[in-house]
């Protein structure tokens, strides 16, 4: 499937019949503006989601594991993660009627007195990437949580106990007990994430976009549907999925090495 990126493809033809190209549709990648406006678009929001959605759920992991009361522990734990198992049309229907002029955000900030008008959220550029974080945070950090939890009940009680004896404070034993305890957790997640630097996602940009802030919206997986499988180029969608894998898997090995180099977990 690789070698498509490769030809002039025309799926009419057999495998013999191809046009080889070598690199033009790879050139034609790195030199057009369109490519290098949507792979800005997709590292800002890649970056933003990656680092909101760590500490967020890092955070969240605490306050729950601070939590003594079993049930009320559930019930957060449980609301917190049941967007995640909602669709991505739905979300995004969710997050348009809430921005929308008369929803629930504009309201709050309007008798908040934070705002005197109402903001049109999703039709202008600069808002677009903080909606989409926000959007993914929603939906995910619950379900996030839930790895980090697991290893904060691995670490040794006995832990806890010595930092109680010492006068530790709640504060000062999230700080030298538990994080410690899940440091290589957050290490294995934290590869595996600038693994998938340029997965910056596809169905809410998609859902959320509008011709007001395409310049914005577009991310790389849009571009290939947009301007390769659409029109039925598609050599021009394979060389944009190859170079997504080969920076996918570039980035895993560097953030592997560099783990390995500081004397951290590692993935290999």
């Amino acid at each position: 499937g690789w070698t498509m990126a490769f030809q002039d493809y025309k799926p009419a033809r057999s495998f013999s019949q191809q046009t080889w190209v070598g690199f033009k549709h790879f050139q034609f990648l790195f030199t057009d503006d369109n490519f290098l406006r949507v792979l800005r678009n997709t590292l800002a929001m890649s970056i933003i989601n990656m680092i909101l959605g760590f500490v967020t759920a890092i955070v969240l992991a605490l306050l729950l594991n601070e939590i003594k009361k079993v049930m009320w522990k559930r019930t957060v734990q449980t609301i917190s993660y049941l967007p995640h198992f909602l669709s991505w049309i739905i979300v995004t229907g969710i997050v348009a009627t809430s921005l929308a002029s008369d929803g629930i955000i504009n309201d709050i900030l309007m008798k908040l007195h934070l705002i005197n008008e109402p903001i049109l959220w999703l039709t202008e550029g600069k808002y677009f990437w903080g909606v989409v974080a926000s959007s993914h945070i929603w939906k995910e950090v619950g379900w996030s949580t839930i790895i980090y939890l697991a290893a904060m009940a691995s670490i040794d009680p006995a832990q806890y106990e010595a930092a109680d004896i010492d006068g530790a404070n709640r504060y000062q034993k999230m700080w030298n007990v538990t994080l410690p305890g899940i440091k290589p957790t957050i290490v294995i997640l934290l590869i595996m994430s600038i693994g998938h630097i340029l997965e910056a996602g596809f169905e809410v940009q998609y859902l959320l976009g509008n011709g007001l802030v395409v310049d914005w919206a577009e991310t790389i997986d849009i571009f290939v549907l947009k301007y390769g499988i659409a029109q039925g180029n598609y050599s021009l969608a394979t060389a944009g999925g190859i170079f997504k894998t080969v920076v996918s898997i570039t980035m895993l090995l560097v953030a592997n090495w560099t783990a390995k180099r500081l004397g951290e977990e590692r993935l290999l």
